[in-house]
């Protein structure tokens, strides 16, 4: 007798083998260990993270011992104590994520980089120079006029607290210090007495009894007015060429032609006889000396 199997019969039998492989394979308890090794945890005892089962230290140093991974620790005693190298690390790549803020809100960064924007815009160049080019443009002359602040920082605090003449809390104060300076000489005093009065505090007119919350913002606000004073002045001799060329062109009664069009080429032209950029950044710079 000959027995004819069909695709389907197939199909079926296979499938059923194979869940019974399945079944018996999951019901076999499996075992394996690596050669050599005590138990199914990679690595030597002395290289396992977990030398010793937890419960099993006496003394201080067996709990050392007990986990030999990466460690953030903070010793703290009666006011005496230090961060550990990890823990310094983590709080360096916080002030790094934090400094994009700190170089904005506390040097003169603000103040170049909106100046250089009303340059732009008087021109009507739309993206030339392009904001990469103003941004570093804006960088290289903030570390140019920084340089004496961030200089005094490095050998006031940095240097002492790395020779562990100041702790942390003395390193901070002392490093803030020269940007309140920086910060107090461009600050006005109508900004001053503005958030002091918003936060209810007396102030005797003097630097020391400024708050650094209150001196950061009266100082943003200071930089914002300078900034825009400036974009005005910026901004006068090229509406004046702007005026110019559209009563030109109304009066040949070429109204349907923008004016903007027609002014550019002459905006430049100026701007490049002046030598503008020579003259916008190196008075830039002269306004915080």
């Amino acid at each position: 007798m000959k027995t004819i199997f069909s695709g389907k019969s197939m199909m079926k039998i296979i499938c059923l083998l194979f869940s019974v492989g399945i079944l018996l394979y999951v019901g076999s308890p499996l075992t394996v260990h690596a050669s050599g090794r005590e138990s199914n945890l990679t690595g030597t005892t002395d290289e396992r993270t977990n030398i010793n089962n937890p419960g099993e230290a006496q003394t201080p140093e067996e709990l050392k011992e007990l986990n030999i991974a990466n460690t953030v620790s903070l010793t703290y005693n009666d006011g005496n104590g230090q961060l550990n190298g990890s823990l310094r690390i983590l709080l360096t790549l916080t002030i790094i994520a934090l400094a994009p803020s700190l170089i904005i809100m506390l040097t003169s960064f603000t103040r170049i980089i909106i100046v250089l924007h009303f340059a732009r815009a008087a021109l009507n160049t739309q993206t030339a120079p392009p904001n990469q080019v103003l941004i570093g443009l804006a960088l290289f002359l903030t570390f140019f006029i920084m340089q004496p602040t961030l200089t005094q920082v490095y050998e006031e605090a940095v240097v002492p607290f790395e020779a562990g003449e100041l702790d942390q809390s003395e390193a901070l104060e002392v490093g803030i210090q020269p940007f309140r300076d920086f910060m107090y000489g461009q600050t006005q005093a109508k900004d001053v007495r503005l958030f002091m009065e918003i936060s209810k505090t007396e102030w005797q007119g003097d630097l020391a009894g400024i708050p650094t919350s209150v001196l950061v913002p009266s100082f943003i606000i200071s930089e914002l007015r300078t900034a825009f004073i400036i974009g005005f002045l910026i901004y006068i001799p090229f509406i004046v060429i702007d005026m110019v060329v559209a009563s030109t062109l109304m009066s040949m009664g070429m109204m349907m032609l923008p004016p903007t069009t027609i002014s550019m080429p002459f905006k430049i032209l100026l701007f490049v006889l002046a030598d503008g950029w020579n003259l916008i950044i190196g008075s830039l710079v002269k306004t915080f000396y």
